[in-house]
């Protein structure tokens, strides 16, 4: 593979993660290599129990590898603090998962304008962007609606904008359309592909649906705790 110019929007180097199970250790990963440019998407498929789910969470600083680094943007964050790694967390990575996971009791812009404002921005600012994303995303007139009132496809769109509101980095997805069917799943990861283009994110997407990793920048698998690029 030739690899872009520049620094890594994410780089996991000799990543190890171990568990105990009683006097068993199960080793997760193995000293996993793993590295994602701007703009560049990055399918990541493997069965369940292989530790698509931990490297995601070891990517989002969610979880603390045992051994290895983790950069974001260049950074290294082993030996942050977790005030600087939660503070990296929230301005520097989006997450999107199988379920939306918004907020029942508010509105689709307002489920965007909460995190922004959360950063520090005004409530006018925030509203000016929640705005843009979801006309964008094509929602502009659901903006006002409820999760209750809102199809799943449409849901998992604003889960979507909700994600990359603060304008992160990199953009990080579990299964974001394994709850939806064939077509709506078909919309929702072109919407989730075109946006990745659009704003320069970095997105890694761990996915089943092979047909859609197939429209992915790049494909990659776990095997016995290492990241292998696959064709």
């Amino acid at each position: 593979m030739n690899e872009p110019a520049g620094t890594p929007a994410l780089w996991l180097h000799q990543v190890e993660r171990r568990f105990g199970r009683g006097e068993a250790t199960i080793e997760v990963l193995r000293g996993a290599d793993l590295a994602l440019w701007a703009g560049q998407s990055v399918a990541l498929i493997a069965p369940s129990g292989a530790g698509k789910s931990t490297l995601l969470h070891i990517a989002g600083l969610l979880e603390s590898p045992d051994a290895g680094e983790v950069y974001v943007g260049g950074a290294a964050t082993a030996s942050m603090s977790d005030d600087a790694r939660t503070a990296l967390r929230r301005n520097e990575i989006g997450f999107v998962y199988q379920f939306h996971h918004l907020l029942p009791e508010f509105s689709a812009a307002e489920n965007l304008i909460l995190p922004q404002m959360i950063r520090g921005l005004t409530r006018a600012n925030a509203a000016k962007r929640a705005s843009e994303l979801l006309a964008y995303l094509g929602l502009g007139a659901r903006e006002n609606h409820r999760p209750a009132e809102l199809s799943g496809g449409e849901q998992q769109r604003v889960a979507i904008a909700r994600a990359v509101a603060n304008g992160p980095r990199l953009l990080l997805a579990d299964e974001p359309t394994g709850n939806l069917d064939p077509k709506t799943a078909d919309h929702v990861f072109g919407t989730l592909t075109g946006l990745v283009k659009a704003s320069g994110l970095a997105a890694l997407i761990a996915t089943h649906n092979l047909d859609l990793a197939a429209r992915m920048d790049r494909r990659v698998t776990l095997q016995d705790g290492l990241v292998v690029e696959l064709a």
